[in-house]
């Protein structure tokens, strides 16, 4: 459970959604220490790039390439000279006074610049006290090695060098083959790099446009996009209007309509209109730099079923080489020459490697995070995410997460034979010159009906009441109950309980002191959260509301939306009470939130999840952001975070059960029947096993389309 403490607004805590100034460091990304090649220093993450990490990784790829392209030709004629293959193709004739000797040095050339990776990877294994696949590769090799190289020097025995150069070319391939998948989990992150284009027209005081690299803007700047390109910052629209494609960065399949004020993230991709944008964040804390450092971070951090994965993988290295020995010994007390045993030893050893029960979380981990991050679902922490999946209940805050936060006229009575869209506009020719949110909200509800707000004259508030203003030469007033209460003002009881109803807000509209009308509004719902609920419902999940206001609203909201429970006027310093309570109840309890006051029940709550569009100090104490204002992600989120954990498991059994079964073989457990593994064999089904896990991972994408 995340820890309670109320976050400091004013500190990015380690691992937050907020990008400063300054480039950030991120540690290189490789596989798991247990089986791991040395790790590889931090670095800068630039803007456009993926960074050194990656770059180093293709390096990495190209060099196991290499190698094994090297080793692959070497072992032909090595394959051409060992004994045991000219006796089964009858090749006797390629025979020649010396040909062992040239055998071995083909042999220790390819031992030497084939297994460098493996040596090396153990020795770092060895300096970090966790020994694993590495240690077993590089003391099968060298064991092998070093027993061929006696018996040419004169030991009595049989060489096996074949063994050893098609051992180690199937590691080599099993490891080029894995740093391949590794990089295609993540090459979501280089896409995202990419959007950001390579110039940006550049608006200068004389109005001209300048193209100018897009890493050279700051903030302020003034940049045009015309029709078909894509926005080189985040920024604000100053001027213009188009529909601008965000579904590479929030997973938002629809154009999006954007007008002065509204806002545009680097990367997406401006529809048929031209726009005038002012630059407002560039580099590392653009949108786009933040979802990047986001996901490595998640496919860095820790897991629990990592965790589980590693410990494994160390018991697996601790049996492998006590089973080697054991083999080792086990046969040559049955009698069987030291050539034999060995190779079964080695053969176990080899097939023990952990390769695939190492992969078998990391890879799952690297496809979901980045496919999530392309749903406009950031992960901030892995534990959470796989949490996510055993959640019993979801609490939603009401106000800018289940509604919109602003008020929507929800009905309009006109007294007398009036007309209601008369009403409606002088109302709102009155409360056109107010801020006050209810003021805005019949403004609003004149617009979305078209109706012709008149002017106003001789504005004046009527503090704590409403306000009053002259109309076409018509005194009108826009006044609460409690003004007509006041006055002795009698309404209409029938008329007014057509639109009265739970949550409801009603103002009345005056001529002089006449009431001619009234307008109910109610905090607007917004139109995704039934569907949002009804799917969490269809997963099982109970779905419930907190929120500071009255318990009118909160119960009116509750039943719009069929929830299963509320909390009405909640303190905020009392809403992460209201969560431990539900902890108590057995309840894991997933928290949705988007305020400041939300933050300390994000904190304590099982997975907290924060709107993206909220505030900072809610996406700090999240450890899941949803990039969108849509309640709906929180269902695709527990979805994918259900088919990321059966992918875990599939790949952690088929890892584990692989080797159960196959040490023994490799052991020669059923040697009776005729059944022998060859190092090098083994060495192919540890590397089928490997790639088994790659592809199941990569399969995600598909279960979760």
């Amino acid at each position: 459970m995340p820890e309670t403490t109320d976050p400091d607004p004013n500190v990015v805590r380690e691992g937050g959604a907020h990008a400063g100034p300054a480039q950030h460091e991120h540690a290189a990304h490789a596989p798991p220490e247990q089986h791991a090649p040395p790790s590889h220093a931090g670095h800068d993450m630039p803007m456009r790039t993926a960074g050194p990490r990656h770059d180093h990784h293709e390096m990495m790829v190209a060099d196991f390439r290499r190698r094994f392209l090297v080793c692959a030709v070497a072992t032909a004629p090595v394959l051409l000279l060992s004994p045991v293959i000219q006796q089964a193709l009858h090749l006797g004739a390629l025979r020649f006074g010396g040909d062992s000797y040239v055998l071995l040095a083909l042999s220790a050339f390819i031992y030497a610049y084939g297994g460098t990776p493996f040596i090396e990877g153990a020795i770092d294994e060895a300096a970090k006290r966790l020994p694993g696949m590495m240690t077993l590769i590089a003391v099968a090799i060298t064991a092998a090695f070093a027993y061929s190289a006696a018996v040419v020097v004169g030991l009595a025995g049989e060489v096996f060098f074949w063994e050893l150069a098609t051992l180690i070319d199937i590691m080599l391939l099993g490891h080029w083959i894995e740093m391949r998948s590794v990089m295609g989990a993540s090459r979501a992150l280089q896409e995202l790099a990419r959007l950001i284009p390579e110039q940006a027209h550049l608006i200068k005081p004389d109005g001209s446009a300048d193209d100018v690299p897009a890493a050279a803007l700051r903030p302020s700047d003034r940049v045009l996009i015309k029709p078909g390109e894509r926005a080189p910052a985040d920024g604000s629209v100053v001027e213009g209007h188009s529909s601008v494609n965000e579904a590479m960065l929030t997973g938002e399949s629809t154009p999006v309509e954007k007008r002065a004020g509204d806002q545009v993230i680097g990367g997406s991709i401006n529809g048929e209109g031209s726009l005038t944008v002012e630059v407002e964040k560039t580099g590392a804390d653009t949108y786009i730099s933040q979802v990047i450092r986001l996901v490595e971070e998640a496919q860095q951090s820790k897991s629990r079923s990592q965790d589980l994965a590693n410990r494994a993988a160390l018991w697996l290295v601790i049996v492998a080489l006590g089973a080697g020995a054991a083999t080792l010994a086990a046969w040559l007390i049955i009698g069987q020459s030291f050539a034999f045993a060995l190779t079964r030893s080695i053969t176990v050893m080899v097939i023990a490697c952990p390769h695939a029960l190492g992969l078998a979380v990391p890879l799952v981990v690297a496809v979901s995070t980045a496919l999530a991050a392309g749903r406009g679902l950031l992960i901030r922490r892995r534990n959470a995410f796989e949490m996510a999946r055993r959640l019993s209940a979801i609490v939603f805050d009401k106000t800018g997460t289940l509604t919109e936060g602003r008020f929507g006229v929800t009905g309009v009575v006109a007294l007398d034979g009036g007309d209601e869209e008369a009403v409606l506009g002088l109302a709102a020719a009155v409360e056109s010159h107010s801020q006050h949110p209810i003021a805005q909200g019949v403004v609003r509800g004149a617009e979305e009906r078209s109706i012709a707000i008149p002017a106003v004259s001789d504005f004046a508030a009527i503090t704590g009441k409403g306000a009053r203003g002259t109309v076409q030469g018509r005194e009108i007033l826009v006044v609460s109950p409690a003004y007509l209460d006041e006055r002795g003002i009698a309404g209409d009881s029938a008329a007014l309980s057509r639109i009265a109803g739970k949550g409801r807000t009603i103002v009345h509209v005056l001529e002089a002191d006449k009431l001619v009308g009234a307008i109910a509004l109610a905090d607007v719902i917004r139109q995704e959260s039934k569907e949002a609920v009804r799917r969490l419902h269809d997963l099982g999940i109970k779905v419930m509301m907190l929120t500071g206001d009255n318990q009118q609203v909160a119960e009116w909201v509750a039943d719009e939306l069929g929830l299963d429970d509320y909390f009405a006027q909640v303190p905020p310093e009392q809403k992460a009470a209201r969560i431990t309570e539900l902890q108590r109840r057995g309840l894991v309890v997933g928290m949705v939130g988007d305020g400041v006051n939300d933050a300390p029940a994000l904190a304590q709550a099982d997975v907290g999840i924060a709107i993206g569009a909220g505030t900072q100090v809610a996406i700090e104490s999240a450890d899941i952001i949803l990039v969108k204002n849509d309640p709906r992600n929180v269902a695709d989120l527990l979805g994918l975070s259900q088919a990321t954990w059966r992918k875990m498991a599939q790949n952690l059994a088929w890892a584990t059960g692989y080797n159960v079964f196959a040490i023994p073989l490799a052991a020669g457990a059923a040697y009776n029947a005729g059944i022998v593994l060859s190092p090098a064999l083994g060495a192919a089904l540890m590397s089928v096993s490997t790639v088994i896990v790659a592809i199941n991972a990569r399969l995600l994408r598909m279960a979760d389309s």
